[in-house]
C-alpha cells in the first residue's frame, strides 16, 4: 500500500505557501515538500495538525492506494 496525498492541492486552494503551512504546524518547509512529493509519511500527530491547520479531515488529505476493501 502507498499513501496518496492531496495536500498540495488543498494548500494551494487556500493560498498558503509551504512555508506558511510549515509555520502553522511547527515543522520546516522541507517537511511539507517531502510529504507533498510522497517521500515522507507524516506521523499521526502531524497529519492531524496539518488537517486542523487547513480546516479539513485527515482522510480528505491522505488516502491509502492499493487498499483492499474488506466486507463488513
Amino acid at each position: 500500500m502507498e499513501l496518496k496525498t492531496h495536500l498540495k492541492q488543498h494548500r494551494a486552494r487556500l493560498n498558503l505557501t509551504q512555508e506558511d503551512l510549515a509555520g502553522r504546524v511547527g515543522v520546516r518547509r522541507q517537511t511539507i515538500l517531502a510529504i507533498e512529493k510522497g517521500h515522507y509519511v507524516p506521523s499521526t500527530v502531524l497529519a492531524l495538525k496539518i488537517a486542523r491547520a487547513l480546516g479539513m479531515k485527515v482522510d480528505e488529505l491522505f488516502e491509502l492506494q492499493g487498499e483492499q476493501e474488506k466486507a463488513p
